[in-house]
């Protein structure tokens, strides 16, 4: 049986998005489609005001149409051609005078959350409804923002000479010592999520010299708190014939270009999350973990030689030192076998950290290059280089002298945002709680 051609083809395009229209279009016809954020009846008139991703416009709805929207829903999907004229709302520069609407798709009432923000939602149902959680514009707004922010990041890095590379997510074998990883049978075999792809960009600067990944990565930790997610994404560089320090300056490069970016380029998405984004002060303040101990120490808070930092004292320091700044020299007892030695003192490590405040954003360092130092680190810490033996033979073939960080871009989202929970900057996160939606 034969269709018409009107059958057969459902026409489903829009001449403009509505942030593109204008009150210089008047009297121009125009098609939009969107979702039905408000319904206003006025006598023989009916006010519709229609949302897309771009922004929001008044329709005026007149005769036959009227009885057409009279039981429809908010957050229905329609489709309407009009022509744009002038209003007399305060609230918009221009309406659309409808001549035709269809109707797409009908929500059905009630809905789980009440994207507009009239009814405040609880974070878990935000979450649980998490594609309609983003028509409200304070989340779409974060959305938007971590768009731009990867486009600067990308841009920063490739600018820079740095390759985008991708990883395997399934690995075979532990990485970086093994802790706090999620393991999983693979076939007849065991094999493991990765929680980092530190071994693999490694091997990758024997060829292509600079590479840096974007990509999520997983860490089985039950911790249960508004910064850690099990699912995560980590901003990752890698760079031969640079130290930590050439590293540190990429890294504040990358941060401050995404603030510079955010500031000229989401005006409106500032405007929905109630923020102003500026650029930070640079450079940004490096402090040894020696001098950290010691202004602890001034505290009341009295660390021995090689002691971790824990939260309580990051958030002393936090106190003391505002905004960025780069936290240095760890002693060498306290990061992964892989991290260089200072020659000048072995029992420290050519090693950082970029703090927030108390919040830790990312860590990076000197890498060790020669396959000996790195097999005697190996045993040092209890690991098994024969469990290694994939990364170690790369290391035979010629590896240069490298340097690389992780950046947790959901932590910094979370800064850009001046939103607390990490949760909120991450489409569908996963916490040891949470695995659907």
């Amino acid at each position: 049986m034969n269709l018409k051609e009107s059958e057969r083809q459902l026409d489903l395009k829009r001449t403009h998005y509505i942030g593109n229209l204008n009150a210089s279009l008047k009297g121009q016809k125009v098609v939009i489609g969107g979702w039905v954020e408000d319904l206003r009846e006025l006598g023989k008139l009916t006010f519709l005001t229609l949302r897309d991703v771009t922004g929001v416009a008044q329709v005026v709805i007149i005769g036959e149409g009227v009885k057409q929207v009279k039981d429809l829903n908010r957050q229905s999907v329609v489709r309407v051609t009009g022509t744009v004229q002038e209003t007399k709302s305060r609230d918009f520069p221009f309406e659309i005078k409808s001549e035709k609407m269809e109707i797409l798709s009908r929500a059905v009432h009630p809905l789980p959350i009440d994207p507009i923000g009239r009814l405040e939602s609880n974070i878990d149902n935000r979450l649980n409804a998490r594609a309609l959680d983003l028509r409200n514009q304070k989340t779409a707004a974060i959305f938007k923002m971590r768009h731009h922010v990867l486009q600067s990041i990308r841009k920063t890095l490739v600018d820079l000479g740095f390759i985008e590379v991708n990883t395997p997510k399934i690995i075979g074998s532990a990485s970086e010592g093994g802790a706090n990883l999620f393991s999983l049978k693979y076939f007849d075999k065991q094999a493991y999520l990765a929680q980092s792809p530190q071994l693999y960009k490694e091997q990758l600067t024997i060829g292509l010299e600079r590479v840096f990944e974007i990509a999520s990565f997983y860490r089985a930790e039950k911790s249960h708190t508004v910064r850690h997610l099990t699912e995560f994404t980590s901003v990752d560089i890698e760079s031969d014939f640079m130290d930590y320090l050439d590293v540190i300056e990429v890294l504040e490069t990358v941060v401050v270009n995404v603030f510079e970016h955010v500031e000229k380029n989401c005006i409106e998405e500032q405007k929905a999350l109630g923020i102003n984004v500026r650029r930070p002060v640079t450079p940004f303040e490096r402090l040894t973990y020696e001098e950290a101990v010691e202004e602890l120490g001034h505290e009341g808070i009295h660390l021995g030689s090689g002691d971790d930092l824990l939260d309580s004292h990051l958030r002393k320091l936090g106190e003391m030192h505002k905004g960025f700044y780069f936290l240095i020299d760890w002693p060498i007892n306290l990061k992964p076998f892989y991290i260089h030695e200072k020659e000048d003192d072995p029992a420290l490590s050519r090693s950082f950290d970029l703090q927030y405040g108390y919040l830790e954003l990312s860590s990076g360092g000197r890498r060790l290059h020669d396959p000996n130092k790195l097999k005697e680190r190996l045993i040092e810490q209890g690991l098994n280089p024969s469990q290694f033996t994939d990364h170690l033979k790369a290391f035979d073939w010629g590896m240069p002298p490298h340097s690389g960080w992780g950046l947790g871009l959901d932590r910094l989202m979370s800064i850009l945002t001046q939103i607390d929970n990490v949760r909120e900057v991450v489409l569908y996160p996963r916490d040891p709680e949470r695995l659907f939606p």
